[in-house]
């Protein structure tokens, strides 16, 4: 059962993904996140939920969105699936930041126990660099973003959420081929535009180095919760967590040339 409901989330999931893609509401609408690097990239972590950069008025693509989900993908779920669902936009202390928008999908089917699916669509934007880019799954166009603008924005998510969300640690070493030759200067440029002092930058990578014991735990929960059977067995063979963990911080201290206050 909990394995059909994985699959039910993800077959969901792209049709969320499909259906913002060829309706006029989700016209540049860029697809990112955990989810992205699942559907478009082959990865091997489950995400829970959906991510979308927008460049314009958050509020208002929030609205767009969450028609479009009532008039289009609440149907679609219930024809396919036999789930009926309801959508709204987050409201509450949470739901009040200026730079996501959170949308809530739930999914159920009346007649059978613990079925409940949530999926957040969060409508965000992010430091990118490149032009959008497009990409193609069974016929359909998807716009996203350049894949190094994708993997910076996971470096950049370390430093710019309250606190560190280890799915980024595991995606950035998921995608660690993807940062470009120059992304140690180019992310510099990004935590300037968005007036991220570097002391901040060197507090946090000092506490995560710091709470080496603590991330690795919590890497270890997402390996075993969220990745395919195959890469967690590789993954445990090659060392696990502490490997995951330890190659992630040559990455941002060596590769990207950040650098904790103990470096200074």
């Amino acid at each position: 059962m909990i394995d059909r409901r994985l699959e039910v989330l993800e077959e969901i999931q792209r049709l969320i993904a499909t259906v913002i893609a060829t309706n006029p509401a989700g016209h540049n609408l860029c697809l990112i996140g955990g989810f992205r690097y699942r559907f478009l990239d082959e990865s091997c972590r489950l995400s829970n939920d959906v991510d979308y950069h927008w460049d314009g008025d958050l509020d208002e693509k929030q609205t767009e969105v969450v028609s479009l989900f009532k008039r289009k993908l609440l149907p679609e779920v219930k024809q396919h699936f036999g789930y009926d669902g309801t959508v709204s936009p987050a409201t509450g202390p949470n739901a009040d930041s200026p730079s996501v928008k959170i949308i809530n999908l739930a999914f159920y089917r009346i007649d059978v126990s613990h079925s409940r699916i949530g999926i957040p669509v969060d409508i965000t934007r992010i430091v990118c660099l490149d032009q959008p880019t497009v990409r193609t799954a069974q016929g359909v166009v998807y716009p996203t973003i350049s894949d190094t603008d994708m993997i910076e924005s996971k470096v950049i998510s370390l430093f710019n959420r309250q606190t560190i969300e280890e799915r980024d640690l595991v995606d950035l070493f998921l995608f660690e081929n993807q940062l470009a030759p120059d992304s140690a200067e180019r992310i510099a440029l990004k935590l300037s535009g968005i007036s991220l002092p570097r002391l901040l930058v060197k507090e946090r990578l000092h506490d995560m180095v710091t709470d080496r014991d603590y991330h690795v735990r919590a890497i270890k929960e997402i390996i075993d919760d969220q990745l395919d059977p195959q890469a967690v067995a590789n993954i445990n063979e090659a060392g696990g967590a502490s490997m995951v963990f330890d190659r992630v911080c040559d990455v941002l201290l060596k590769r990207l040339k950040l650098s904790s206050k103990e470096d200074s």
